[in-house]
């Protein structure tokens, strides 16, 4: 086992250099793995980007392989919690990969977190939205979006303005705690974006103004929405990823009927981004799931939970893409003005926005 082992490391070593991984590196890399026999993940919903679907596949097409599924309702700082505070432990808590907001991808990288490996589709993967020597890597993208629960709302919001009218009083929530969820993070940005401010730290100010604003008035419900809550009338219309919002309207089948909204002015595009931990206490096994993620059968998974994943244009150009699942996502003209902040952008409003969340709006979302 020991000998298999360390040929894996050495494997793993090339293919991040090189990018490339032959049958037999890929045979060597398997037999690793699942001597490890398990992964530990962390924050993945399974309704989530299609998790569920993605999760049970690497089950499927590795069953000698255990996946540990960490606190799924956790954000992108939690994540980088956890892989702080298990340096020194290779017990069960210790999380193998994680999946994070891009500004967290080279925060990571910077404090020494994550390690350096390239998949072998990694030539189809953005530069833009990748560390060149590997460390983090775009994995998927959406649009920011409002999900509106129409049993307890009469009128569904067509812009981020409408928000702050009247007849919203107690009805919106974020998805998450903006001063640690990636996904609350940049829904302010893209608030911020709709005010006209320029995206990075002018944008996220604006952002914070805005929710001032609606909590002022007394619109904003300090309670982290997700489809339950929904349901519940907890929180009639939440600011989320349009993937999770498609999701949780299938979740639900009805029961509300929802209504899911891109908003015609800040159409916000964020990108997450996958990397191994430095400190894995399985790092073959986090190879060969990245391996899987990357590979056109987990892309497509990506794409039928509604998500956009990093491969799109390559695997479009090679006519790899699932019709089926395509024809599912919203008209492409719902996508046209989705602006991408660049990663310093996203680094200047995720400071604006965690530093500025309980002085300037001062809700305690939870």
């Amino acid at each position: 086992m020991q000998m298999k082992l360390t040929a894996a490391v050495t494997v793993g070593m090339l293919m991040a250099s090189t990018g490339l991984v032959s049958a037999d590196a890929m045979a060597d890399l398997e037999a690793a793995a699942k001597a490890e026999g398990m992964l530990t993940t962390i924050a993945l919903p399974h309704s989530w980007c299609g998790y569920g679907d993605v999760i049970a596949g690497f089950k499927a097409k590795y069953p000698e392989i255990q996946v540990n599924e960490l606190n799924p309702d956790a954000g992108s700082a939690d994540e980088v919690e956890a892989v702080k505070a298990n340096k020194d432990n290779k017990g069960p808590q210790a999380p193998d990969v994680v999946d994070v907001g891009l500004a967290y991808g080279p925060s990571m990288k910077d404090e020494g977190l994550l390690m350096p490996y390239k998949v072998s589709t990694w030539d189809d993967i953005p530069d833009s939205i990748k560390d060149p020597e590997g460390h983090w890597y775009g994995d998927y993208y959406g649009v920011m979006s409002f999900i509106v629960n129409k049993d307890l709302v009469a009128n569904a919001p067509g812009d981020w303005s409408d928000l702050l009218k009247p007849e919203y009083a107690g009805q919106v929530a974020l998805a998450g705690d903006p001063r640690a969820s990636n996904q609350a993070i940049l829904g302010v940005l893209a608030a911020g974006l709709s005010t006209g401010a320029a995206s990075g730290e002018a944008a996220g100010k604006a952002g914070l103004d805005y929710f001032a604003e609606m909590n002022k008035a007394g619109n904003f419900v300090p309670v982290i929405g997700k489809a339950g809550t929904i349901a519940q009338g907890a929180t009639p219309i939440v600011v989320a990823w349009d993937y999770n919002a498609l999701a949780w309207s299938d979740e639900l089948a009805g029961n509300p009927p929802v209504e899911v909204v891109v908003p015609k002015s800040g159409v916000l595009a964020g990108v997450y981004v996958q990397g191994i931990s430095a400190y894995a206490p399985h790092p073959n096994a986090a190879k060969l799931w990245m391996e899987y993620l990357y590979s056109d059968e987990g892309q497509n998974l990506w794409l039928k939970g509604y998500c956009h994943p990093a491969r799109f244009n390559a695997m479009s150009a090679a006519g790899k893409l699932d019709a089926d699942a395509m024809a599912k996502l919203p008209p492409a003209a719902a996508y046209e003005a989705a602006y991408f902040p660049t990663l310093d952008e996203v680094n200047a409003n995720k400071a604006a926005v965690t530093g500025g969340w309980d002085a300037v709006v001062g809700a305690n979302v939870q």
